[in-house]
């Protein structure tokens, strides 16, 4: 043989050596063909190989180089051991030319860069762990190496495990190719570790892999990829990066062969040489970071790809993406386009377009692209303002991302960029920040202006004519008054010389308002220097009676006040028709939290109002009527229909003036300087109740109130503005109180001559209103019951301490976390406030409308929904009173407010006060959203939107119209968090048929859409969550349908019955909808089973579980209703209209997997129990099914697997429940497995039967003979009892009981499954010890056994003798020496016949426990008795 040449083609040599520290290492150069690499190993590795060869006898002991102490590192020595080192290997190369042992593959990196070598060990991996990697469903990382090996290897022809070793068969691999779904190959550039192999050169064969449904590929030449187009019918997904010059190379490798190819199905003129079909399945293609210079024809074969990532490639032009019909997401960032003129003819249905790090200059080719959500066009050579409103007229835009562009170093860039998108401005998020109410005020003044500008231009006429008027109007030539007094012309010169800066902002207001612009300064007032009370542009007040009387009625019958009188009467259907309407439950505007003092236009408008309003007061004290004597006027008047107004009554007289009274020295003195703004929801109470929208303003000496007329929530704010009414303005020093009626909520004000003024508003705002308004008080000097330095900030949570002690209901917890104001509606549940409610009544009358009888202890509707106050003229409309709402970590508080007692308590101190509030309370268990919002018809869909929340409190329905801009929202949020942080059972809603445009519809590329009258119809569901491409698959469905059966034993509610009902799809479905709570969780498993709650180790409820791969849910039974707090849940029976919609409450458990601890394994796998941090956290469920009990630890520890939080422990060779089937002994080993994810599976140990056991003996009398007592079978099975005075067959209770069957006795206990072991969270032993035996017989005293008994379907009759060791006289006397368990109580007696037998009738649930049960009986009895067991069956 030629030194150093092998068979095969293989060569080994060893180049060199070199010293490290204090030993030698020999460099080793193997090569096999054309690929070679070095291999560094020291003698004692040589040795270690010997002895691992030698162990298996398979070379001489003798041919190592033997081992040598002294001077083993000289020069000579070492040159002399090379050589024979070399001569070593390759003789064993000689002699293993074919299958080269492991150690030996291992020792020369053959499983590293050898084809045999790296196919054995993958398939050896693939053999131990192949199962679980499949299972687990991650994506399997393969080097291109490792592919080229497998390809070469089929190639060969070869057997497929020439070793031997079943471990490394190549079927191993291909089995594993076969199945995987989800694949990644990632090569490298260059050398592969030591070797010269470079992998981007191996050609790989993809076509072994039959169900892939995502492939990621990277640095792998696509040139070198055969068989790609076979994945064709399977392959969703697909990602190619650093491997392709073009996307012909990737999707049609056939077109290095056939210059003239077409699509399949496609017709052409010219003649083809191949035809080549589609990619089908694929949705998603990422092709990006490689060097792709076009959008070339291949897009054809991909029809139906959603999901395109070209980015950071050589694109110049966008073409051929006409093709991609259904794409919704493009990516091009990072390439080279410069124009994209005629974008909207390829991208119809676009709604996510990147085209950031281009170079574009003009954006023109966008303006059509009317799909269009998402917009980055960030790190491009956009420079002009202009170029935005090619993309400002998109409707659906949501998105956009400008930054890094030349035209974001503009000054106030963001402003005028949002302002090129007109009324949309709100809805556009830029560069990723949320548009503030600042920006939006501003956006409001550019379009203002822009809008004055156009107007300008097309009215030049027209302007020159106003500015004419203007400029007469400032002169105080001829001012007009429109609603407080009309000034005679000697004192128009001192009027205008007080209130030039309003005549000049007017001037300015009145031309813009032409043009129909309004900004948050183009408030309508009036020309001239005149005050109003109406802010909308009106003129003199109506001088004829009748105009004014009908103008009167008008007002009142648009208006939401309702007062109280001793007539009239309201039905309940009218109130419900209205109880969605704004003008009945009323709510502040959405924009009006942006103008406050901060908004100096605004303020100086308002300030202007206030002024003219104070010089009216003071001028009105001396003014002369037409025949020149002196009238004198209040200062405030009240008109009859309610509304206080400045000046007299009539505007039509004139009048002189007192020539000694100097206006201007009087209007400086009152000049009013704004220190506050506040919005406000004011209910005033003084002879009568009234509510209205209002916006307060304090200045340094008055309080102005301005009254908000019906408005829409959304509308814009400049007409609220406009349609302002000043209703009061009065000094500081008519204020006598101030002071907080509910902390945080609601801020009392009493005034003299007015009553009580309640003032509701957010936390922060009243807080500031408060402490400025004390300020001023004490400035002059109004003695007020806290000085602003004394305040201290009363506590909301002190407030609801003491209304629950005064209500006597206990504190469960005390955590504020949100409070909010809201009209609470419920339907047949109308609280209507007595006509004969006055406010000097000693008792508060209040009477309730109910459509239905409601017999519930707790929490009545009527106690909690929202009072009526109806109108007392005929054409008024009814108002609602809002409702306080405090939020805490397991309620939901409802406090609704007497606000006549509370004006009482305010304008009475000395009369001994009612408390105002009644404070009821919902827990989390029962209050859940209404998953069929706005399915009601609505008038006003902004309103819905905006303020309306439907939730259910049982099955009541019940809405909540929140009073302040955004709490809906917010309420919205913190809901959702509270609820689903809430550990215990809580209520779920069941849909009996599940949406057609469910979740998974959405995810199915085939979906086809739903028209919009049939989706507004369906409940909405829950978003769309980020799933596995095929998930569920056909097998899983199958899978739980066969798994979804109830057990015909167990108690089930309608919800359950429902839930057994429903097979495959719609199960997941079901799931999906109506108790998935985690984010990109997938149903995996489900069964029946009964459950019983650590806390309630009495109560046995039945549950459908479900493990998902984020958490455990437990369907439960209505029976857990027992144990969970049931204040506020209201009709617990299915109402009509619950049926008619679909829905059923439930009530479900929900353990997450993450707090998982241990699962405990009973006896038998009969039953486990579920432990967690705590005893909320810990559930016995007992499937009394030794198969059920195994497949679900099975599915638990797969999913486990996927949250893995510790590196896996070294895998166990043989599960726990194979190895146990394959003893015949029957004893169990103390057996604890350490899951990777820390969880705990503990099974029964020898301990724990051993004591079992010696119970037995004990009880038996048979301690001495412990072998009689070995348990041969442990059961869970269930006594059946007949009901009291039932004669139907199947009305019988079923008592739960443990069935031990020993050699030579049968044992019923009663027994404790949840409470043992001694959870770690336990502090104290439980009351009851785990086993209670209740009965005992032997089994020699049976005397048969009828099965199907027809007490109950299925069940087992034991027919015992009664003669167990009594003695003979026990008719007659009694034994006081008798053992007290062998006594005979009052249970055994009621089963005994005159012939002194005993039954015992018991139902086991499994067939496979009842056929093991009777034949090791029947077995026993045989033994004991020497003949067969009599088994009768019954029918």
């Amino acid at each position: 043989m030629e030194a150093g040449r092998l068979a095969e083609g293989k060569e080994i040599r060893i180049i060199g050596s070199e010293l490290v520290e204090n030993y030698t290492v020999y460099i080793i150069e193997v090569k096999v063909g054309n690929h070679q690499w070095t291999v560094k190993h020291r003698y004692s590795d040589f040795h270690d190989l010997h002895e691992k060869l030698t162990a298996g006898k398979k070379i001489d002991k003798n041919l190592l180089p033997p081992k040598k102490i002294i001077g083993k590192n000289s020069k000579t020595f070492v040159e002399k051991r090379q050589k024979e080192l070399e001569i070593y290997l390759q003789t064993l190369l000689a002699k293993f030319p074919f299958a080269t042992p492991k150690a030996l593959s291992h020792f020369l990196h053959f499983d590293q860069y050898e084809i045999n070598g790296i196919t054995a060990a993958l398939a050896e991996q693939l053999f131990h762990k192949g199962e679980q990697l499949l299972l687990a469903g991650e994506a399997f990382c393969l080097r291109p190496l490792q592919l080229y090996a497998i390809t070469q290897q089929l190639r060969l022809a070869g057997p497929t495990c020439a070793s031997g070793d079943a471990k490394t068969d190549l079927g191993h691999v291909l089995d594993f190719a076969c199945r995987l779904k989800y694949l990644k190959i990632t090569g490298t550039r260059g050398s592969v570790g030591k070797s010269n192999i470079q992998e981007d050169l191996l050609k790989f064969d993809l076509s072994i892999f039959k169900s892939v449904h995502q492939i990621e590929i990277c640095n792998c030449e696509a040139e070198q990829i055969i068989g790609l187009p076979s994945l064709k019918n399977t392959l969703v997904t697909m990602t190619v990066a650093f491997s392709a010059a073009s996307m012909k190379d990737v999707l049609v490798p056939e077109a290095s062969e056939f210059e003239q190819w077409e699509v399949e199905g496609m017709a052409s003129e010219c003649p083809v040489a191949a035809i080549i079909p589609r990619w089908n399945m694929l949705t998603t293609l990422d092709m990006s970071h490689n060097r792709i210079s076009n959008i070339d024809e291949s897009v054809r074969l991909i029809p139906k790809v959603e999901f395109l990532d070209l980015s950071y490639n050589e694109i110049t032009t966008m073409e051929n993406l006409q093709h991609l019909y259904n794409l919704i997401h493009l990516d091009l960032s990072f390439n080279m386009l410069t124009l994209l003129q005629g974008v909207h003819t390829k991208l119809g249905n676009i709604k996510t377009l990147n085209l950031s790090g281009n170079q574009l200059e003009s954006l023109s080719g966008l303006n059509k692209l009317y799909s269009l959500v998402n917009l980055d066009l960030s790190n491009n050579k956009v420079s002009q303002i202009e170029e935005i409103k090619n993309i400002g007229t998109l409707p659906c835009l949501e998105k956009v991302f400008l930054n890094n562009n030349p035209l974001s170093i503009i000054p106030d860039y963001r402003t005028k960029v949002l302002a090129q998108f007109g009324d949309r401005a709100s809805e556009v998020c830029l560069d990723n920040t949320v548009t503030t109410g600042k920006e939006l005020d501003t956006v409001e003044v550019l379009k203002a202006i822009q809008k004055a500008k156009e107007a300008k231009d097309r009215m030049n006429s027209t302007d020159k004519k106003i500015s004419e008027e203007t400029r007469l109007a400032a002169q105080g030539s001829k001012p007009s008054y429109s609603s407080y007094v009309a000034c005679p012309p000697s004192l128009l010169h001192h009027a205008a010389s007080s209130s030039q800066e309003v005549n000049t902002k007017s001037a300015l207001i009145i031309n813009l308002h032409q043009s129909e612009s309004l900004t948050p300064m183009a408030s309508a007032i009036t020309s001239g220097a005149s005050g109003t009370t109406n802010l909308n542009g009106s003129k003199n007040k109506v001088a004829n009676p009748e105009l004014k009387s009908m103008k009167k009625s008008r007002e009142v019958s648009n208006c939401p006040q309702t007062r109280f009188g001793s007539s009239g009467a309201i039905t309940q259907a009218d109130v419900l028709k209205s109880s969605h309407d704004p003008e009945v439950t009323l709510v502040l505007p959405f924009s009006c939290v942006s103008y406050n003092t901060t908004n100096l236009d605004f303020a100086a408008h308002l300030s202007g109002i206030i002024n003219q309003a104070i010089l009216k007061q003071h001028t009105t004290e001396t003014l002369l009527d037409c025949q020149g004597n002196s009238v004198n006027y209040p200062k405030v008047f009240s008109n009859e229909a309610g509304y206080f107004e400045m000046g007299p009554d009539q505007g039509d007289c004139i009048l002189g003036r007192n020539t000694n009274i100097d206006l201007a020295s009087i209007s400086a003195n009152l000049e009013a300087e704004v220190l506050k703004v506040l919005w406000t929801l004011c209910i005033q109470v003084n002879k009568e109740l009234r509510l209205f929208v209002s916006c307060i303003v304090l200045t340094d000496s008055a309080v102005a109130l301005f009254r908000i007329p019906h408005c829409e929530p959304f509308g814009k704010m400049q007409h609220v503005i406009s349609q302002m009414q000043l209703v009061l303005c009065l000094p500081c020093s008519e204020i006598l109180d101030v002071f907080f009626e509910v902390p945080e909520m609601c801020l009392s004000m009493k005034i003299k001559t007015h009553g009580c003024f309640f003032l509701i508003s957010d936390s922060q705002n009243l807080k500031d209103f408060n402490s400025c308004l004390k300020a001023v008080l004490h400035k002059w000097s109004v003695p007020i019951s806290s000085l602003p330095g004394d305040y201290e900030e009363p506590l909301m949570k002190d407030f609801i301490i003491q209304l629950l002690e005064h209500q006597q209901l206990a504190l469960n917890d005390g955590d504020i976390k949100g409070s909010f104001v809201a009209y609470i509606l419920i339907k047949d549940n109308l609280k209507l406030w007595s006509w004969s409610e006055e406010l000097n009544s000693s008792v508060s009358q209040t009477e309730m409308v109910s459509g239905t009888d409601l017999k519930n202890r707790n929490t009545l509707p009527s106690e909690v929904c929202s009072v009526i106050v109806p109108g007392r003229e005929e054409n008024t409309r009814p108002v609602y009173v809002p409702c306080l709402l405090i939020l805490t970590a397991q309620y939901l508080y409802f406090i609704r407010i007497d606000f006549y007692r509370a004006a009482k308590k305010c304008l009475h101190p000395e009369e001994i006060p009612r408390c105002p509030f009644q404070l009821n309370r919902i827990s989390f268990t029962t209050l859940l959203l209404n998953p069929k919002q706005g399915s009601d018809s609505v008038e006003t869909v902004a309103f819905w939107d905006g303020h309306v929340l439907e939730f259910l409190i049982g099955y009541q329905l019940a809405t909540a119209v929140f009073v302040l801009p955004h709490e809906k929202f917010r309420f919205l949020c913190m809901f959702s968090q509270l609820r689903a942080s809430f550990q215990g059972v809580k209520s779920i809603i069941v849909h009996r048929s599940c949406p057609d445009h469910s979740y998974l519809m959405k995810r199915s590329t085939d979906a086809t859409g739903h028209s919009s009258e049939t989706e507004s119809k369906q409940p909405k569901c829950k978003s769309d969550l980020s799933l596995s491409l095929q998930y569920p698959s056909e097998t899983l469905l199958q899978k739980l349908t066969e798994e979804n059966r109830c057990p015909f034993h167990l108690s089930a509610s309608p919800s359950l019955q429902y839930l057994a009902s429903l097979k495959g799809r719609a199960m997941v479905e079901c799931f999906h909808n109506s108790m998935a709570e985690v984010e990109n969780e997938e149903l995996r498993h489900l069964i029946w089973s009964s459950v019983i709650f650590y806390k309630s180790s009495d109560l046995e409820v039945t549950a459908c579980v479900m493990l998902s791969t984020k958490a455990l849910y437990f369907v439960l039974d209505d029976t857990i209703i027992k144990l969970i707090d049931q204040a506020g849940c209201w009709n617990e029976n299915p109402s009509s209209n619950s049926e008619q919609s679909g829905l059923l409450l439930s009530f479900c458990f929900v353990l997450k997997l993450n707090d998982l601890q241990s699962i405990h394994l009973g006896l038998f796998d009969q039953y486990f129990r579920i432990t967690g941090p705590s005893a909320e956290h810990t559930v016995a469920c007992l499937t009394r099914d030794s198969y059920t009990t195994h497949t679900f630890v099975q599915q638990l520890m797969a999913v486990l697997s996927l949250l893995e939080r510790t590196p896996s422990p070294e895998p166990v060779e043989v599960d726990f429940y194979t190895e146990f089937g394959k003893k015949s002994t029957g004893q169990m080993e103390n057996y604890e497995i350490v899951h990777s994810s820390r969880v705990k599976f503990i099974y029964p140990s020898e301990e724990e039967v051993g004591d079992l056991t010696f119970m037995i003996a004990e009880n038996v009398q048979e301690v001495n003979n412990l072998q009689t007592s070995n348990i041969l079978l442990y059961v869970l099975a269930f006594q059946v009892a007949p009901r009291e005075n039932s004669l139907h067959s199947c009305n019988c209770s079923l008592q739960p009981k443990t069935l031990i069957l020993t050699s030579c006795n049968m044992l019923l206990f009663e027994e404790d499954y949840v409470s043992y072991p001694l959870p770690e969270f336990a502090k104290e032993p439980p009351q009851r010890d785990k086993y209670q035996l209740t009965d005992t017989r032997r089994i020699r005293d049976l005397d048969r056994v009828f099965m199907g008994y027809q007490t109950y379907p299925q069940a087992i009759t034991f027919v015992f003798d009664d003669v167990q060791k009594r003695d003979i006289f026990c008719n007659v006397m009694i034994d006081h020496f008798e053992h007290p368990l062998k006594t005979y109580s009052a249970d055994r007696r009621i089963h005994c016949s005159a012939s002194n037998e005993v039954q015992w009738c018991l139902f086991v649930a499994s067939p496979e426990s009842r056929e093991r049960l009777i034949a090791l009986l029947a077995r026993q009895w045989e033994l004991l008795c020497g003949r067969e067991l009599p088994i009768e069956l019954t029918g």
